[in-house]
């Protein structure tokens, strides 16, 4: 099984890391989701939603919160990634994990398992997150650091 993992040194406190992750606002701010609907709380549901019109949505992903505490740790298991184009892909685990770290914080994303023979889909969507995630936690780190400056 293939796993992405990806970090990135940010310097706001852990729990604004990992609050960007759960707010609706900053959610939008950093990473363009357009509609959420998250529980915070073991059992809760995760679910994010990109390029939302009229005529439906394009892209989903959701999950069930495994593990949250605001200061270091939201973890999603069943996680599953639903796009238009593709068939749906999942379950795998979503894990973000913030530790203080020289008066900021260390921001850890991993995500996965991905199978490694069930065909392009699965392939695509691997390759893709894999790609993904560092950009996407350069971004973060540019939006957290201007919205919280020290």
């Amino acid at each position: 099984m293939r796993i992405v993992e990806s970090h990135i040194e940010i310097a706001v406190p852990s729990g604004k890391a990992i609050l960007a992750f759960t707010d609706p606002i900053l959610l939008k701010g950093w990473w363009g989701v357009e509609k959420s609907l998250i529980e915070l709380k073991t059992g809760g549901i995760y679910t994010l939603a990109w390029a939302v019109s009229e005529q439906g949505i394009r892209y989903v992903s959701t999950g069930i919160v495994k593990e949250y505490d605001p200061s270091t740790i939201l973890h999603i298991e069943k996680y599953i990634y639903l796009n238009t184009e593709r068939p749906f892909l999942g379950p795998q685990e979503l894990s973000i994990n913030a530790q203080e770290s020289n008066g900021g914080c260390r921001l850890q994303v991993t995500q996965g398992p991905y199978p490694e023979t069930t065909g392009t889909d699965w392939d695509w969507y691997y390759d893709a997150v894999k790609e993904a995630w560092p950009g996407v936690l350069i971004g973060l780190k540019k939006f957290l650091e201007e919205k919280f400056p020290r």
